[in-house]
């Protein structure tokens, strides 16, 4: 089970028969909002209350690598684009909507809803 809590901390809980441990994965210094999972659950996304995101891949990684900073307001979701886990797309405050190529951060596409989005 992966959580976070206000300060940006992401965790992991691991359970085994009557036995738990949690562990602190990745600091990324702003509250998260989101945990997404890649669809073959190799890479997770992390969006900040701040527009943020973050890729973690667990369950050897130490840090979470920033990969996009919200340009035109702040991001309020993200989530892969399937199948696969090449390609994630976001949407910002703004109204507007990106595809992203992962490995890099490249802005593939925008579309704007021309309409400021709330959830």
């Amino acid at each position: 089970l992966y959580f976070s809590a206000q300060g940006g901390i992401l965790f992991f809980y691991h359970i085994k028969d009557l036995q738990y441990e949690i562990k602190i994965c990745a600091d990324v210094l702003q509250p998260i909002t989101s945990l997404i999972f890649s669809p073959d659950y190799t890479v997770l996304l992390l969006v900040t209350d701040q527009g943020a995101v973050y890729t973690y891949k667990p369950p050897d990684s130490e840090e979470a690598v920033k990969l996009l900073d919200a340009c035109s307001g702040y991001f309020l979701a993200a989530d892969f684009l399937a199948p696969g886990n090449k390609y994630c797309v976001s949407v910002a405050t703004s109204g507007e909507v990106q595809v992203w190529f992962l490995e890099d951060g490249t802005c593939l596409s925008k579309l704007n809803l021309n309409m400021e989005v709330c959830v």
